[in-house]
């Protein structure tokens, strides 16, 4: 009898070894929201746009939720419906979350433009501009919060940042003041604010900037929240290739603490287009920053490695305008990046894209292919990457248009051909062989890093669970930079 019992155990043992041995394969998860929405664009659907129509944003967790601010974009804008409707319409969009799937959209930050920031740019460009506010960023000092904020004139010098405070991140909030301002002959452009404090010294740094002549950081007070110095306006701290032609903007300054670096994120190129994100970095805030191969940013050259950038995978029409990004934390210390992206081919619809952000081991940035989802991790086992996987290799090059300010001319929003990054199939076979539309070798080191040898060139990348959400599946993702400073982005589809 003990013998019999012995072996009906042996048998289950076996059996059950045999089912766990069993590959993974993609599981059916419906999406949480649908990309287009124009269905419900009109200017009376704004309670339903909760990750639609942002633009521009910037994050910050307060307790237990995720507050975000963006700028006034709204797809197939209706000035005369808000008028008609008697609708509360405002200035900085602002949306709440608990899971950073779900967004609530909350109102608007302001009811109108503050008049100080509109009187200065009207005044220095013939009556002309501030219609709306730009690109706020919001910062947590010692219990209050303040929102910064642009008003400026398109394709212009003539701008403005100023700063706004409140006890609660839902206002109401008043007033501070000018933080930066310029006007024509300056060598910057006050928009796009974004703050780092150096833990160490308590000091503060304001990077802002954009096409016209790069990148700055000035030194703030941070009691105030103002510039330390009066009408300081700072210096360089990046430019890009041909910036008379080619656009710079949306710094993003973050620090690391695990590796006490000072990262700074900024977007190339036009927004509606081919906008994507960089990054460089520092051991001090106010720089200088180095890319990727340890150049300059200050440097009138591109800058690598490259996180994001107009891409499509099979199944799904593509995305374009992958830019402006924040970054941010969750209470467990983990990063994200979110930004807009444009849905193709008309790149007018801005959705709200939230991805996960993974370190390498060489201490830089690489972010999912898809957006977060809060999928539940698990253990991946080397048999589980056996199968056919899509990828995409995210690079890009100067744009060959001609451009206004940086921008595209009007009409031209749709991507041209070789615009985008398309995906390639490959098999990972079970004798670490890679075949398809790319060959070459792989290995797997159990610490969730797989390693791609693809003509004679080696590529680690980070594998993890998540969101397939062209297919609507939940499945196994990774992310890398490839020794040209390109994220490699793959997804398993079977």
């Amino acid at each position: 009898m003990k013998t019999i019992f012995n072996i009906l155990i042996l048998e289950c043992c076996i059996f059950f070894a045999a089912c766990s041995s069993k590959p993974f394969e993609p599981r059916v998860n419906p999406n949480p929201w649908a990309d287009d929405y124009s269905s419900i664009s009109a200017m009376k659907d704004y309670k339903k746009w909760g990750t639609y129509n942002v633009h521009d944003p910037s994050c910050l967790l307060v307790g237990d939720t995720y507050y975000m601010y963006s700028t006034d974009a709204i797809y197939k804008e209706d000035s005369t419906a808000i008028k008609t409707d008697s609708l509360p319409f405002g200035y900085i969009q602002v949306r709440k979350s608990k899971d950073l799937v779900n967004w609530e959209f909350a109102g608007w930050a302001f009811k109108e433009i503050p008049q100080e920031a509109k009187e200065w740019v009207l005044s220095n460009n013939e009556g002309k501009g501030a219609s709306n506010i730009w690109a706020p960023y919001i910062l947590e000092h010692k219990g209050k919060y303040r929102l910064y904020y642009s008003v400026s004139a398109f394709a212009k010098q003539v701008s403005y940042i100023g700063m706004a405070e409140s006890p609660s991140p839902e206002g109401p909030w008043t007033l501070k003041g000018c933080v930066v301002r310029t006007k024509k002959g300056d060598v910057m452009n006050a928009i796009d604010p974004s703050i780092v404090t150096n833990p160490e010294t308590g000091e503060q740094w304001m990077h802002y900037g954009s096409y016209f002549g790069g990148l700055h950081c000035v030194q703030l007070n941070p009691e105030t929240g103002l510039t330390l110095k009066d009408m300081d306006q700072g210096h360089l701290i990046a430019r890009r290739f041909d910036g008379r032609k080619n656009n710079i903007e949306a710094p993003e300054i973050i620090y690391n603490p695990d590796l006490k670096k000072y990262f700074l994120f900024v977007s190339y190129d036009p927004l509606m287009t081919t906008y994507n994100v960089r990054v460089g970095r520092s051991e001090n805030p106010e720089g200088p920053f180095t890319d990727f191969f340890g150049i300059d940013m200050r440097e009138e050259t591109d800058n690598y490695p490259i996180l994001t950038y107009p891409y499509q995978f099979k199944n799904h029409i593509g995305w374009a305008g992958t830019a402006h990004c924040c970054v941010f934390t969750d209470k467990n210390g983990k990063y994200y990046l979110a930004h807009q992206a444009r849905l193709r081919p008309e790149n007018h619809m801005m959705t709200l894209h939230v991805r996960n952000i993974y370190w390498t081991t060489d201490g830089w940035p690489t972010v999912s292919p898809e957006r977060y989802t809060n999928t539940p991790q698990q253990s991946i086992r080397e048999n589980d990457l056996v199968g056919n996987w899509e990828i995409l290799v995210i690079h890009g090059d100067v744009p060959s248009r001609d451009l206004f300010a940086g921008q595209i001319l009007w009409g031209e929003n749709h991507l041209e051909e070789g615009e985008e990054n398309q995906s390639k199939i490959i098999a990972l076979n079970k004798d670490l062989s890679l075949s398809g539309d790319l060959t070459g070798k792989w290995s797997f080191n159990k610490k969730d890093e797989l390693t791609l040898n693809i003509s004679d060139t080696l590529r680690n990348v980070h594998v993890f669970m998540g969101q397939d959400w062209e297919n609507q599946t939940e499945t196994i993702l990774f992310t890398g930079i490839d020794p040209k400073g390109y994220s490699i982005w793959g997804k398993r589809i079977k």
